[in-house]
């Protein structure tokens, strides 16, 4: 199988033990990212987030040869339990490519995709998505530690991945980003 990991975060520049076969690739499906979870580190990370407009996201092969050890590699990368069914999201290309995940698979030459499907998160509750209020009041509480790695992750996110709340950061909290 040809199996592909799609990317938005810190598994672009830390992938860890995720067997990538390749680089990156910058020209991924478009996806409805944000900046919209808080994560264990306390940074504000990127999620897939039902508010946020698309933006394309990054892909890579991976050098597995089933989908279950995609999905375990995945797992173990972004410590998700085996018991959480939401964290990985799989989608397996079978006849016609029907929608346009499916449809960018299939011009990839793809057999499965995989991406992590953890929900935006604030105050500990798992699928609150924060307004950008929310965010921007969230990252004003943070100090010390917790602020340079939450600084730290939004300059590493690329570039591309302009998204509102990033814009938000930048100009209502000076944040190089």
């Amino acid at each position: 199988m040809k199996i592909a990991c799609l990317g938005w975060g810190s598994l672009i520049w830390k992938p860890q033990q995720l067997p990538l076969a390749g680089d990156w690739h910058r020209d991924g499906p478009d996806m409805p990212i944000e900046f919209s979870r808080v994560g264990d580190g306390g940074e504000l990370a990127t999620a897939v987030c039902m508010n946020a407009p698309a933006v394309q996201v990054y892909w890579a092969l991976l050098n597995v040869e089933t989908l279950q050890q995609a999905i375990l590699a995945l797992r173990e990368r972004e410590q998700i339990p085996a018991s959480r069914e939401d964290g990985i999201g799989v989608l397996i290309l079978r006849g016609d490519p029907t929608g346009d995940l499916a449809q960018w698979m299939a011009e990839k030459g793809l057999d499965a995709v995989i991406w992590t499907a953890l929900p935006p998160r604030l105050n500990g509750l798992e699928g609150r998505i924060p307004c950008v209020d929310d965010a921007l009041g969230y990252l004003r509480t943070l100090e010390g530690e917790t602020l340079e790695h939450a600084q730290d992750y939004i300059r590493r996110v690329p570039a591309e991945f302009e998204t509102p709340y990033r814009k938000a950061i930048r100009e209502k909290l000076g944040w190089d980003c």
